[in-house]
């Protein structure tokens, strides 16, 4: 008899059709239907799959007497009451690593497209203006670029910035062995130092607004900001004010506070793009997750250690 599989996010017919010959699968990707799942199927349910936004609570796990597994598809987890469960002895997976090339990709065309311009240049020239009435941009090779988090996506991100002869610096909660890349004990310190920097750490308690007014300030005038890791991580207040009265030179966001709705403060300005949190997301890293979530789950269920642990 296949487990049954609670499913809380939204997938595509192809990923549940992946999923079906290993999963007897309970699709619940909104909360009346979550609700409804939880109540009517809770004490069947043997693994769960979620994401770190939409998260499993402590309550529900409650309800899950037979649960103990869950998979978080991507790498995020904030949202998982992780040691509740782990405290139920249920193991918990994510996607750590398998879209970081993807994410990386995408902080790399954020830096880009705010540093030079893209999109505003894009409507001038639609709108008939040249080149002699819009004003230069900087260069983006050669700079300093600081990371905020060196996990896989950080790791990734500096590979790439290395193809534009940036020298990499990084703030993490602690030094990593074997990488080059100069270190820096605060963010503040960083951001001090650098001219982009790229906010790729984990969300959670332990970095809300990790990036605030203090490390804006610090990064200045000429200073970028990019995020692809998770909005809570940013001061939006702080940024919307930085980037209005230009002591922020401009921003890259695919994630906001609030998400779905990116920012009321951000929208009329000029100075910061903005991406609705698909850095992550491609039909190849789609595909990649799903397996990644069914290698880890065929693993727990022979009795063997996970692929990617939380």
């Amino acid at each position: 008899m296949k487990p049954c599989l609670l499913i809380l996010i939204p997938l595509v017919e192809s990923d549940l059709a992946t999923l079906e010959p290993q999963f007897d699968a309970i699709y619940a990707p909104d909360a009346a239907s979550r609700a409804r799942a939880v109540a009517e199927h809770g004490g069947a349910v043997r693994a769960v799959l979620t994401n770190g936004t939409t998260g499993l609570t402590a309550e529900e796990i409650d309800r899950m007497p037979a649960l103990e597994f869950a998979g978080a598809l991507g790498a995020g987890y904030e949202n998982i009451a992780a040691d509740h469960a782990r405290a139920r002895g249920i193991a918990l997976c994510n996607g750590a690593g398998v879209n970081a090339a993807c994410v990386a990709d995408h902080a790399l065309a954020l830096l880009l497209a705010a540093v030079r311009n893209v999109p505003q240049f894009d409507a001038a020239c639609r709108a008939g203006v040249w080149r002699d009435a819009l004003p230069m941009r900087p260069t983006v090779s050669g700079r300093k670029l600081g990371i905020v988090g060196y996990g896989h996506i950080g790791a990734q991100i500096a590979r790439r910035a290395a193809g534009f002869d940036m020298e990499v610096g990084y703030h993490n909660r602690r030094p990593r062995e074997g990488v080059a890349a100069r270190y820096f004990d605060t963010p503040v310190a960083l951001a001090q130092w650098s001219d982009f920097l790229v906010v790729a750490t984990p969300g959670g308690e332990g970095t809300h607004h990790l990036v605030d007014r203090a490390v804006l300030d610090a990064l200045g005038p000429q200073g970028f900001l990019v995020n692809i890791s998770r909005g809570s991580v940013v001061d939006t207040a702080a940024l919307a004010e930085a980037l209005a009265a230009q002591r922020l030179g401009g921003a890259g966001l695919d994630v906001y506070e609030g998400e779905p709705h990116p920012p009321q403060a951000l929208l009329p300005l000029d100075n910061v793009v903005l991406t609705p949190h698909t850095a992550g997301t491609s039909p190849d890293v789609r595909v990649a997750t799903v397996r990644n979530f069914l290698a880890n789950a065929a693993r727990h269920f022979a009795g063997e250690p996970l692929l990617t642990p939380i």
